[in-house]
């Protein structure tokens, strides 16, 4: 590669490595925050909850090769389609972040299996002892809140900042600039 091309190309290279290293620093974040709540606060996820995190689990090795690709030459096309992803991964993440929060807040039903009062007692020589331990995390009642969000609602709104982040360093890779 020349380095006219090579120099043409670095701003975007630049702004792409820089949008996925903010990804993944504030996905880094993010679940180490809700591990946090989880291991030392003692707030439980619901099966919701759960199923956000997953985004996380995709969102953080994506953004740290990406970061590392655009700073090393990677062909275009490959950064592109990597922050393709994570926008889809991110809007999707916050969606379900606000749909989990408007089942909270009691704007639409949840999904029964979270939502009921239904538990799985596991072995029936066991069931008393697995009554007494038994712990049911209901997607539709807010575990913690700040500012009248939840956890949930926080997602929604961490998830949005990643998608727009992502979309920031796509856009940036989409403009071809003159040789």
């Amino acid at each position: 590669m020349s380095d006219t091309v090579f120099s043409s190309d670095r701003p975007a290279r630049s702004r792409a490595c820089w949008a996925a290293l903010a990804i993944c620093l504030i996905a880094l974040a993010t679940i180490a925050g809700v591990w946090f709540f989880q291991l030392v606060l003692g707030i439980q996820p619901c099966p919701m909850c759960l199923e956000q995190r997953y985004a996380y689990y995709i969102t953080i090795p994506l953004a740290a090769v990406l970061a590392i690709a655009a700073g090393r030459d990677a062909p275009r096309s490959l950064l592109v389609a990597g922050f393709a992803v994570l926008f889809c991964v991110t809007v999707f993440n916050s969606a379900f972040g606000a749909y989990h929060a408007g089942v909270e807040w009691g704007f639409w039903p949840g999904p029964t299996e979270c939502t009921g009062s239904a538990v799985d007692f596991g072995e029936p020589g066991n069931l008393l002892e697995n009554l007494k331990t038994a712990k049911v995390v209901r997607c539709d009642e807010v575990q913690w809140s700040f500012l009248g969000l939840s956890l949930a609602g926080y997602n929604a709104l961490i998830s949005a900042l990643m998608a727009a982040l992502a979309g920031w360093g796509l856009l940036g890779l989409g403009r071809r600039r003159p040789i």
